[in-house]
């Protein structure tokens, strides 16, 4: 190994300064070209970090990854912000801490560097500004928007009543690729800038999409046609819950993919309110309660009339009274007292008030009930059934069993024929679809093109290498071969390309480094190309020797 590495080292003192340099080339170039496969090799998978960026949020977020020495690059355009897969998380997580991106609309930050001297006007105007930013910003946060603004109109306040107006307010939605809003959150946008603004009422609030269509015509649920999308919403919600319930049921005893079934819901939705009160006479009067009872007596005459002899005996005070022994006798004064008497008439009134049975009855029937219910099932008729035995064969339905699904339907469904549901149980035979899938060609299959692109890549990598190593590299190391003595050789060599000499030593190293002619004049070609002063002195030496 010693004496190896001795004779490579005597070999590259031997090399002059062309071959040297092209010695060094050739190394450099293929340690040039092993950094480059292993740099492309270590080249990262790059993702979207942002896109749609203001150029304000796409500077401060191009400072912050610059400070935080995250590698990034730009795609479409300049319209996305890339950065490598294993950081796009993280990069997220910083950039939101230092607030990044803000949005292109400014919220409530306006109104923290207020100028000094400032009007009204222009303080009223930023005001406004600031809350159509945050408005715009709280909107943006649904899933379904990418984008949003928001327009206000507030009108000057007035003293006076009848110039008075209400503020309205626009929005302006731009929503994600193949995303939709419903009618709940359409609403919800509503009532949400409706709530933000005083005296802002929702019916003064418009919502448009980026396509022109106004979504705010139905954010009370229902459209121009007086359909209630909830409603139809809550219809479809009651069907597939008696379809599942019923396949659900029926499927263990049947096998999957053996029943359909389908059901069709009446929902009743009108709103209905009665209140009714009703009055009945008292079945029981000794059990009645007197609300009320009044009574009077009256009695018309004066009473006993004036009697007796006139005179002083008449004007002297009666004197007392004494039973009579006999019925009808007495006193004369007396007897001529009630004889003179005149009898008065007596009348009496008596009023009673009972209370009366009175039933006051409020009834609210309920919303959405269900008023009828029609379902239909398909069973199939030609069920497989494995035997002990591991074999296949189809089983029809008996009638028990076609009575048992009748039975477990209707449990299922909830059957009321009072209410007039319908229950249809056909068997027939279910048809086998089999799905024909395309296939596509192995050219277009996406594993296909990504292989090929690698392969490219990986015959581009060696192509280089062999390019070095072949062209580069091998002929500066094929110059180191040729032995120092070898152009004494060749002077002394005879024209049939044997040394000359007779000295074994030097014939046999000689025969070692051109053990044929054909390479012996090859090597002999390549010498005169580099070194033609060489050449032309060894010719001369020839020349000298034959004179």
């Amino acid at each position: 190994m010693a004496e190896q590495t001795n004779k490579a080292l005597k070999q590259l003192n031997q090399l002059n300064l062309q071959q040297m340099i092209g010695l060094l080339v050739g190394i450099a170039a293929l340690f040039a070209l092993i950094a480059g496969v292993w740099m492309w090799g270590q080249t990262p998978d790059y993702r979207v970090l942002y896109s749609n960026l203001s150029d304000r949020d796409g500077g401060a977020i191009i400072e912050s990854l610059q400070q935080m020495n995250i590698p990034y690059k730009f795609a479409e355009g300049g319209g996305a912000l890339l950065v490598a897969s294993n950081q796009v998380h993280e990069a997220r997580l910083k950039l939101a801490s230092q607030g990044l991106p803000k949005g292109g609309n400014a919220g409530f930050e306006l109104m923290e560097n207020q100028k000094f001297g400032i009007t009204q006007f222009a303080e009223q105007v930023n005001y406004q500004r600031a809350l159509e930013g945050e408005l715009a910003r709280s909107v943006q946060s649904i899933g379904a928007v990418a984008a949003a603004r928001v327009h206000l109109a507030i009108p000057k306040p007035s003293v006076f009543v009848k110039e008075q107006q209400k503020p309205s307010a626009s929005v302006v939605l731009s929503l994600q690729g193949g995303r939709m809003l419903d009618s709940a959150q359409v609403s919800a946008i509503v009532h949400l800038i409706s709530s933000s603004v005083p005296e802002l009422s929702a019916k003064n609030v418009t919502v448009v999409d980026q396509n022109g269509t106004l979504l705010s015509a139905s954010h009370d649920g229902t459209n121009g046609d007086g359909l209630d999308a909830n409603q139809l919403k809550y219809v479809q919600q009651i069907e597939q819950s008696y379809i599942r319930r019923i396949e659900a049921l029926l499927t263990p005893m049947l096998g999957a993919n053996n029943v359909r079934a389908q059901v069709t819901a009446d929902i009743d939705f009108s709103r209905i309110e009665q209140t009714a009160e009703i009055y009945k006479p008292n079945q029981n009067p000794a059990e009645s309660v007197i609300r009320s009872q009044q009574s009077s007596e009256a009695m018309n005459g004066s009473g006993l009339g004036a009697g007796g002899i006139p005179g002083a005996l008449t004007n002297q005070p009666p004197a007392p009274a004494a039973a009579p022994i006999v019925a009808g006798a007495g006193a004369p004064g007396v007897a001529a007292a009630a004889n003179n008497a005149s009898l008065s008439n007596l009348q009496k009134n008596s009023t009673v008030n009972y209370e009366v049975d009175r039933t006051i009855r409020h009834i609210v029937q309920p919303f959405g009930s269900i008023k009828r219910l029609s379902v239909a099932i398909v069973v199939n008729g030609n069920r497989k059934v494995i035997d002990d035995k591991g074999k296949s064969s189809d089983k029809p339905l008996s009638d028990a069993e076609k009575e048992q699904i009748n039975n477990l339907a209707k449990e299922a469904m909830g059957f009321d024929q009072n209410r007039g549901d319908s229950l249809n149980v056909q068997v027939a035979a279910f048809t086998e679809q089999k799905e024909t899938v395309e296939e596509l060609p192995l050219w277009k299959r996406p594993g296909m093109i990504e292989l090929a692109k690698d392969l490219l890549k990986y015959l581009v990598i060696a192509a280089a290498i062999f390019f070095v190593i072949f062209r580069i590299i091998k002929p500066a190391f094929s110059t180191l071969l040729i032995p120092p003595g070898g152009t004494d050789e060749l002077a002394a060599a005879p024209e049939g390309g044997a040394p000359a000499g007779g000295a074994g030593g030097a014939a046999a190293q000689y025969a070692h480094s051109a053990p044929s002619y054909e390479q012996s004049l090859q090597t002999a070609k390549q010498i005169a190309q580099q070194e033609p002063k060489i050449v032309a002195s060894v010719v001369k030496e020839w020349v000298n020797n034959n004179g």
